[in-house]
């Protein structure tokens, strides 16, 4: 087995973001590959992460990302359990990304699909259910084919269920879970809001022709 040094330990560490004894474990389980204890670690992160996804994230930061153009902004606040986390560049690389991917999403309304009201859930149902296609099929067909309408549109309205902008063969619960196995500690997004230029802003639309027509005759 190949010797597992202080170097070696502190190397992964400053690679992964991953906890000293957890890089220990790692390069012992892989036998000192680096590539592969950074394999190792990330996944047993995400099951870490879930571990310790019932503790109290009371700190963390409120991050903001103004799109190019400056037509687009977010804000957001991502939670973690000690302050000291949330100064620490990967809870700020992934306050960023969520940012962006919230900029990116303009039809996402809620962190989760928890988060849903249930009127909302139920307008959408009374939409799928008066739709055209489902005329004249048995009851039972009708409230399987909603059912699974309403699940994927429940999603699409939901941040944590996107998939992540920066890799696609994750979701962003998948990014967050990555980066708390990372840290060590209970990380959650709580809320956001996203902002564009303009929106809800009645404008007053004027006729070329008319406008030059009252030019000419005053």
């Amino acid at each position: 087995m190949a010797e597992i040094t202080a170097k070696l330990v502190k190397s992964l560490r400053d690679k992964t973001g991953a906890g000293m004894m957890d890089c220990k474990k790692a390069l012992g389980e892989t036998n000192g590959e680096m590539e592969k204890a950074v394999e190792w670690l990330r996944q047993k992160g995400i099951a870490s992460a879930e571990k310790k996804s019932g503790r109290v994230a009371a700190e963390g930061a409120v991050g903001s990302y103004i799109h190019t153009g400056a037509r687009v902004g977010v804000l957001i606040e991502l939670n973690c359990e000690t302050d000291f986390v949330a100064r620490g560049d990967l809870f700020q690389e992934l306050l960023r990304d969520v940012a962006m991917q919230v900029a990116a999403c303009p039809n996402v309304e809620y962190v989760s699909t928890d988060e849903i009201p249930s009127d909302v859930v139920e307008k959408e149902k009374s939409i799928e259910m008066g739709r055209d296609d489902l005329a004249g099929k048995p009851d039972e067909m009708k409230t399987r084919i909603v059912e699974g309408r309403i699940g994927k549109r429940l999603k699409e309205l939901a941040l944590m269920e996107q998939p992540f902008i920066r890799d696609n063969s994750i979701s962003v619960a998948e990014r967050v879970k990555q980066a708390a196995g990372q840290i060590g500690e209970n990380v959650k997004v709580r809320r956001f809001t996203r902002y564009t230029l303009g929106e809800g802003i009645e404008q007053e639309k004027v006729d070329f022709a008319t406008e030059v027509a009252s030019i000419s005759a005053s």
